[in-house]
């Protein structure tokens, strides 16, 4: 039986405002981080990803009260990352609230980190984030860091496949080179947007009726 497809919010967090810019940058405020979890969660979203994204590049710690605030609000799973560096962040977010964590730039720059969380605890609580751009690597794509703001000359695809085998239980994969891409069509299951739905664009059922439509299962 096919996997249903997700369709999953990402909260883009920046100084406890959800925040929409290209490639995380010229942010624009887009609402309040808990109020938003908690529209998405009545609206049918299947998770919610939650990323502070500028906690790397500032070297500040993941805004947990937030963590807290959101998890209160919402009854579906919750992936959080931004400034994750340790063992000990995770737990203190997975203690705060969260299901599952995500890491990306601690990940690249110490890639046995992905096994330490997973081995502590389990790969289902452990999220990749690959911020994807052209250039370099064999799939022609390069991984970046710190927001989008470093390149690695790291080969996404094969950045993801390592990924996995260290202990990675998803892929959190961002293109850097446009907001949209035929994920699903492409093999994905699993939907991410932000603006489309914080500026009431297009709606979580909205998105859902498409891709039953077009023949994807969903939730």
């Amino acid at each position: 039986m096919p996997v249903a497809v997700r369709v999953i919010p990402c909260l883009d967090v920046d100084g406890g405002r959800v925040v929409k810019g290209v490639n995380f940058r010229d942010l624009r405020d887009a609402g309040d981080p808990v109020e938003l979890a908690a529209a998405y969660d009545a609206e049918g979203a299947d998770e919610l990803v939650f990323l502070d994204i500028t906690a790397s590049a500032q070297r500040r710690d993941t805004m947990v009260d937030v963590v807290a605030r959101t998890a209160d609000q919402v009854f579906i799973p919750l992936t959080v990352g931004g400034g994750v560096r340790s063992t000990g962040d995770v737990d203190l977010l997975l203690r705060a609230g969260a299901d599952k964590v995500s890491l990306n730039t601690a990940a690249v720059a110490r890639p046995e980190l992905l096994t330490e969380v997973a081995g502590r605890f389990g790969a289902q609580c452990v999220v990749v984030s690959v911020d994807a751009r052209r250039g370099g690597g064999t799939s022609g794509f390069e991984v970046t860091t710190h927001g989008g703001r470093r390149g690695t000359g790291l080969d996404a695809v094969a950045w993801a496949r390592r990924a996995v085998q260290l202990g990675a239980g998803e892929i959190l994969l961002n293109s850097m080179v446009a907001d949209f891409a035929p994920a699903v069509a492409a093999g994905a299951d699993a939907v991410l947007a932000a603006s489309v739905f914080h500026f009431g664009e297009i709606k979580i059922g909205e998105v859902k009726q498409s891709l039953r439509a077009a023949g994807h299962p969903v939730r």
